[in-house]
């Protein structure tokens, strides 16, 4: 996550470009996905799996721990990459080669 929060501030692609509205996408996309996660764990679509890495703590049945970072994280690669090739994408056109 700090590499992609580095690059997010080289750049101001999206906390440095707008903290307060990036700050309600992250969480929002967070919570929508969160909520996603548990509708699959309800319909029996998403089960926990094991691996050494995992701490072993469950924040809901079926739900580690991770799963929160894992998903801000998700949000925030998201972002990054939409609005750096939204950077890029203007670039050239300003410039006529699109």
């Amino acid at each position: 996550m700090t590499s992609m929060l580095l690059i997010d501030y080289r750049f101001r692609l999206f906390f440095w470009r707008d903290a307060a509205s990036a700050a309600l996408v992250a969480v929002a996309g967070t919570v929508f996905l969160l909520l996603w996660d548990a509708a699959g764990i309800a319909g029996g679509i998403f089960i926990r799996g094991t691996s050494e890495a995992m701490l072993g703590i469950d924040i809901a049945p079926q739900m580690p721990l991770e799963e929160p970072f894992f998903l801000m994280f998700l949000v925030l690669c998201t972002m990054i990459l939409y609005t750096g090739a939204e950077g890029v994408l203007r670039h050239y056109r300003e410039r006529g080669d699109l």
